[in-house]
């Protein structure tokens, strides 16, 4: 699930009192005292967390498989979230969004023009041609997994097909420069920025992919676009979204006017919007795909 851009100043890295530096440490001391932005140790999940969120991350990666299977032309799109709310209670799962500042629905179903955040409606039927993103988090044990999926409903036009992959493409792109560890979030922004703009579209700048594991939404904000070695360092035993949102048009979003939860983001200039999304674990060698 998207995340608004969030600003807090960071603590600093803190070797706890009594034990040596490891090479982490040095390294991330290192680039903090060339001002770089450095997680703080508490976004470091310990072994068994990281555990907790491959089980969350396998109940959504089988709730949106679920989704695949199901959806079609003429099915609404609460159908859809009643489908995640059954089979993610079913195995014990919690839907994350349901309730979430007061979020109406398990899953965010945000179809042609809506860029992210769109509510389920027994009135929002799913048409020949369309393009949907369902947006699932799951809560498993106290632990959280996010990803999303596009689906495209029967045959549409080669114009939103095309948006459709590179979007995706933009996803690979992202998940390409973490191949190693101690990359910045400005790495892979700036690369999925270029592939969005080579193609032709544009990267959505008000919402951000987020940490996530142990609460819905934790730092680091992760843009999708930005300049090479800014945002913050990613290290191994972090968890993060990484979920460009694609615009055929320009990249301004704004609210849905008739939408009085104040949820739903709409492009500006009624373009289309593509999204897909993983939560990604980083390790020694780069990062772990834990959602699909």
């Amino acid at each position: 699930m998207a995340f608004a851009k969030n600003r807090k100043k960071q603590q600093r890295w803190i070797v706890p009192s009594g034990l040596e530096p490891t090479e982490m440490d040095r390294r991330i001391i290192a680039w903090e005292a060339k001002g770089k932005l450095v997680p703080t140790p508490q976004l470091i999940k310990t072994k068994s967390q990281i555990e907790g969120i491959r089980k969350a991350g396998q109940l959504n990666t089988a709730v949106l498989d679920t989704v695949a299977e199901k959806i079609r032309e003429g099915m609404s799109t609460a159908q859809i979230d009643r489908i995640v709310y059954d089979y993610t209670t079913a195995h014990g799962g919690t839907p994350a969004p349901l309730n979430y500042n007061g979020f109406p629905g398990s899953c965010c179903t945000s179809l042609n023009d809506v860029v992210c955040h769109g509510l389920p409606s027994q009135d929002e039927i799913l048409q020949e041609g369309d393009i949907i993103n369902v947006d699932c988090t799951t809560i498993l044990d106290g632990y959280y997994a996010d990803a999303s999926r596009m689906f495209v409903i029967g045959h549409t036009t080669p114009e939103r097909q095309r948006l459709v992959d590179v979007a995706w493409e933009c996803l690979k792109t992202g998940q390409q420069v973490c191949s190693q560890p101690y990359v910045f979030v400005g790495d892979l922004g700036n690369a999925i920025a270029r592939h969005a703009h080579a193609n032709g579209y544009t990267v959505v700048r008000d919402l951000c992919g987020h940490g996530v594991g142990l609460q819905f939404h934790e730092e680091p904000d992760v843009e999708h676009y930005g300049r090479k070695g800014s945002g913050m360092l990613l290290v191994p035993g972090m968890t993060f979204t990484i979920e460009p949102m694609i615009n055929a048009g320009d990249w301004q979003v704004c609210g849905d006017e008739e939408d009085e939860t104040g949820w739903i983001v709409l492009t500006e200039d009624g373009s289309d919007s593509a999204q897909w999304e993983h939560t990604f674990l980083m390790t020694e060698n780069g990062v772990e795909i834990i959602t699909h």
